[in-house]
């Protein structure tokens, strides 16, 4: 099934204990898009300045990733992010960011892609994620990202939002910050509340956990001890899931369990270089030998 992202397109710079690397490929929209890749066809709608490379996309095209939706805006300058990790690199330290062409009105919606039935709106303000989702009506699965900016400046937009979604992924400290619940499932149960049939709430290293209508799933994080850059993991993760659960074609319980074992190892791969290289070089073996060990973790008697 179609599944379409809109998300950001960035040029970042990042610094960690194994290296600095300057004005790379990333963005939520990027790293989504080949880790939905894996599973199945990705649309990709967002817009990048004029001073944007086009030969940075060639690992998508390679991926045959659907780029008529991205927008080269005359005039503007694309998104920067300058990031630093340190120690066990569980959170980066923003340095600099220039929104740019973030700033602007966001990328228009070509035609070919209003027939998207899988649809993940990447992190940005909730307004234009329901106005962007409003222009698809004939999506089965609308699945959405926030971040505490939104949380705490923007919850009456958000909370709007959350009520015409399906999904929502967010990670664990947004999750207590929406709900004022430091128990993740208390919290997961409270964001239902809103709206979503179905939360999933993203705990780095420890893996990830799903709240929905009907039931709770617990999956770990893949064990990897490569942790060379985790810049996209959490966009990696949603993009498995996102691209799984549109190659079944449902979401249901167990799609969606199954989904998540598919992000915890695509993510895992994402950490393992700089950008999108570990990313763009994956292929589908790679992701069937981390589930076949993240399964033998799970079972016992």
């Amino acid at each position: 099934m179609s599944l379409l992202v809109t998300g950001s397109i960035a040029l970042d710079t990042v610094e960690t204990p194994c290296g600095r690397v300057e004005d790379v490929l990333g963005g939520s929209a990027i790293y989504f898009a080949l880790a939905a890749a894996q599973f199945g066809p990705v649309r990709v709608v967002g817009a990048v300045g004029e001073d944007f490379d086009p030969r940075l996309l060639q690992p998508l095209r390679e991926k045959c990733i659907d780029l008529r939706g991205i927008e080269v805006r005359a005039g503007s300058r694309t998104f920067r992010w300058h990031g630093r990790y340190q120690g066990a690199m569980n959170e980066a330290r923003t340095v600099r960011t220039e929104l740019n062409v973030l700033a602007e009105h966001a990328a228009p919606l070509p035609g070919e892609f209003a027939d998207s039935r899988f649809v993940f709106l990447a992190n940005t303000h909730p307004a234009l994620q329901r106005e962007f989702a409003s222009r698809l009506p004939r999506a089965e699965l609308v699945v959405c990202d926030t971040m505490n900016l939104w949380i705490e400046q923007e919850r009456p937009a958000l909370e709007r939002l959350l009520s015409q979604v399906h999904g929502l992924v967010l990670n664990e400290a947004e999750a207590q910050a929406l709900t004022g619940c430091v128990h993740l499932v208390t919290a997961g149960r409270e964001i239902l509340r809103l709206g979503p049939h179905f939360v999933i709430i993203k705990k780095g290293e420890h893996g990830s956990l799903l709240v929905s209508r009907d039931g709770l799933a617990l999956i770990p994080a893949y064990p990897t001890e490569k942790v060379v850059d985790p810049t996209g993991c959490g966009d990696s993760f949603a993009g498995a899931v996102m691209g799984y659960l549109a190659s079944q074609g449902r979401w249901d319980l167990a799609t969606l369990k199954a989904a998540m074992a598919r992000g915890a190892a695509v993510a895992s791969i994402t950490l393992e270089s700089f950008s999108i290289d570990a990313l763009a070089g994956c292929r589908p073996a790679e992701v069937q030998a981390r589930l076949t060990v993240l399964k033998e973790l799970c079972r016992f008697d």
